[in-house]
């Protein structure tokens, strides 16, 4: 299954992650704490966040690259818009093996 992962430099990575995972929480099985997030998309889709003192992490999983791009653009675009006072930048996924 295609994986990839994200590392964005943020002070408030824990904010970001619990706001995310609290606004997937009414449509998906949300589990989460101010640490660690997991947003099942689907049963092939799952997005997984860490929350470092200076980085959000974010890991992804599809079953098809397809679905891997899909996913990464709605997180980036989710935790951009919670993140809307702080310019995070471009975020770069790399592929895991």
């Amino acid at each position: 299954m295609p994986a990839s992962h994200a590392r964005v430099a943020t002070g408030n990575a824990s904010r970001y992650l619990q706001q995310v995972c609290k606004h997937w929480s009414h449509k998906f099985a949300v589990e989460f704490t101010p640490e660690r997030g997991r947003v099942p998309f689907a049963d092939d889709r799952i997005c997984r966040f860490e929350a470092e003192p200076q980085a959000l992490v974010m890991h992804v999983e599809a079953p098809d690259e397809e679905s891997l791009t899909r996913t990464q653009t709605v997180v980036v675009d989710h935790v951009k818009r919670f993140a809307f006072r702080e310019d995070l930048g471009d975020i770069a996924w790399s592929r895991e093996s």
